[in-house]
């Protein structure tokens, strides 16, 4: 292979995925002063100073920013999941507490949403019209049934609880917490907070305790 071509083609897709950073990003600007349906293509392109026909380069259609934005935070969720231990000292054991790996999920989570409160309801909003919810795999239920997984094979959970259901479960709860929350005038109570009060109520019924 040519070093030259190679080199060409690497800064071709570096520029690509700015631009398409970049039109994203200005998206969510938009989104959050106007709100989601009362933004349109046009005003995207023009924020980001690109012709029209660029943002469909990227993005096919207006809802595939809801997508993409869906995508973020997961890639997002798996960061923070894997910062754990950097981040705070008190959970060195953290690869090792089913506990402190939950809480630690659910205060990723309720970060993400306090992060972007400003885009987060319009951008929940579109979520669910177009449907993801029932579409997409249920990413963060997934991550929660390996964390029960992980917490069985510790024998830390009781055995006879099923990750899978449990992961479910939780996911069902943060999606309930984040539709309220969404909703309120004034986001006076952090999602972050309710999270860590309804896992609290979940692990009490799957946890071995030790006179169990």
């Amino acid at each position: 292979m040519n070093p030259v071509s190679g080199s060409s083609s690497g800064r071709r897709e570096r520029h690509k995925q700015r631009a398409k950073q970049r039109l994203y990003e200005c998206a969510l600007e938009l989104f959050a002063k106007q709100g989601y349906d009362n933004t349109t293509v046009d005003e995207i392109a023009e924020a980001a100073d690109v012709a029209r026909g660029t943002f469909f380069n990227y993005f096919p259609r207006k809802e595939d920013l809801v997508s993409w934005w869906g995508q973020k935070r997961r890639e997002g969720l798996r960061e923070y999941m894997g910062m754990a231990e950097s981040h705070d000292p008190d959970l060195s054991n953290f690869s090792e507490d089913v506990v402190a790996e939950l809480e630690w999920c659910m205060e990723a989570l309720g970060r993400m949403n306090e992060d972007e409160w400003k885009v987060t309801p319009s951008m929940l909003m579109a979520w669910v019209r177009a449907g993801s919810p029932i579409s997409e795999e249920p990413y963060v239920s997934g991550v929660f049934a390996e964390i029960i997984r992980r917490g069985i094979n510790r024998q830390q959970v009781k055995p006879t609880v099923d990750p899978q259901e449990i992961g479910n479960i939780l996911r069902d709860v943060y999606l309930g917490a984040l539709y309220r929350w969404s909703r309120s005038d004034e986001f006076t109570r952090p999602p972050k907070e309710e999270l860590s009060r309804i896992l609290g109520v979940v692990l009490e019924g799957i946890l071995i305790r030790p006179n169990q």
